[in-house]
């Protein structure tokens, strides 16, 4: 009896024991279910994060594409501009030459005229002063022939 006694003793121990490690179990399986359900969400959350990062990776492939693209049509608009104005440029200097030519035979063509000009007018300065010493001679001679005829008759 004094064995079953203690016997019955440690099975109740054992079955306390049981009941502890039992309630023991729960608790973790409970705390293993909650930690499973945070690993699943954290799981959750990861993958749209990951779609989420994804679609912006995509997005800013997008974005920097595009941006080449304009930067490679502004270039190119540059270099057209560039190119026209420096066509511009060239005409603008050959017109500039071409004015400059022709401003100089238009001096030279004002020079020959002035100094055409210069040598006519000479001329007749020389023709109107010989004209005018021709008058006077003619004049004294028309004198001399007026007292000449006036003496005598």
């Amino acid at each position: 009896q004094e064995e079953k006694k203690q016997l019955t003793l440690k099975v109740e121990e054992l079955e306390r024991k049981l009941e502890t490690t039992s309630a023991q179990n729960i608790e973790f399986l409970q705390v293993i279910a909650k930690r499973e359900e945070s690993i699943h969400q954290c799981q959750l959350r990861l993958e749209e994060k990951t779609r989420e990062c994804s679609s912006l990776a995509r997005q800013l492939e997008m974005a920097i594409e595009d941006a080449k693209r304009q930067v490679e049509q502004t270039r190119e608009r540059a270099t057209s501009r560039e190119r026209a104005a420096q066509s511009k440029m060239l005409d603008l200097e050959t017109q500039l030459s071409r004015t400059k030519t022709e401003v100089n035979q238009l001096r030279r063509n004002k020079d020959d005229a002035e100094r055409r000009y210069e040598s006519r007018l000479q001329d007749l300065k020389d023709r109107l002063e010989q004209s005018e010493s021709t008058n006077r001679s003619m004049q004294n001679y028309v004198q001399f022939l007026k007292s000449s005829y006036a003496n005598v008759f």
